[in-house]
């Protein structure tokens, strides 16, 4: 029994219907804009068929998307994977990177442990989680800097100019952001 996802199908069908509802369109609309017919179109929505690459880009052209961006929006046919800690460990404590998310998701998660580049700038589309592991850190955000230290979290929403630096040695440092690919929405009340 396999800890990762095999390759699973990706359920494609729930992110065209919603691309589809947001246009305001009818699936004979899209049916007559791609080529394709009615009853295949409810299929792949319904999950109940996988269309072609070139299918899946016909439907994309009508629905004035791309495939890319219908895959990136589709759903994994399986949710859950995990992501075993190395079992390598390094003895000079180098900094180093570990993605906690494989593939291609609406998150996106990361362990820094030890230093890296403090003199690096970041400035993320959307909104990003901070959460300090081991060790300590300090922070610049928005002309502030802030000291953070075990068990410690900061959020940054989308925009913000930010960088930061180990101040302990083997510090660990997980950072969550959702994935640039998703389009954040501003709340439009404040």
């Amino acid at each position: 029994m396999g800890d990762h996802k095999d390759q699973q199908p990706v359920r494609v069908g729930a992110a065209v219907r919603r691309r589809r509802r947001a246009l305001e369109l009818t699936l004979a609309v899209v049916a007559e804009r791609s080529g394709l017919s009615v009853p295949f179109l409810s299929q792949i929505e319904n999950d109940r068929a996988r269309p072609s690459r070139a299918s899946l880009e016909k439907v994309a052209d009508a629905l004035r998307t791309t495939a890319v961006e219908l895959l990136a929006a589709a759903d994994p046919a399986c949710s859950v994977d995990v992501v075993r800690a190395d079992d390598a460990v390094d003895p000079d404590f180098a900094p180093r990177v570990r993605s906690l998310v494989r593939g291609h998701h609406q998150l996106h998660a990361s362990e820094f442990t030890g230093d890296h580049d403090a003199g690096r700038e970041f400035q993320h589309r959307n909104d990003e989680l901070m959460y300090v592991a081991d060790g300590a850190v300090e922070i610049e955000a928005e002309g502030r800097a802030y000291r953070l230290g075990r068990g410690d979290t900061l959020y940054l929403t989308g925009g913000v100019r930010h960088r930061w630096r180990a101040t302990v040695p083997d510090t660990r440092v997980v950072v969550v952001a959702v994935a640039e690919h998703i389009e954040a929405v501003q709340d439009r009340s404040r």
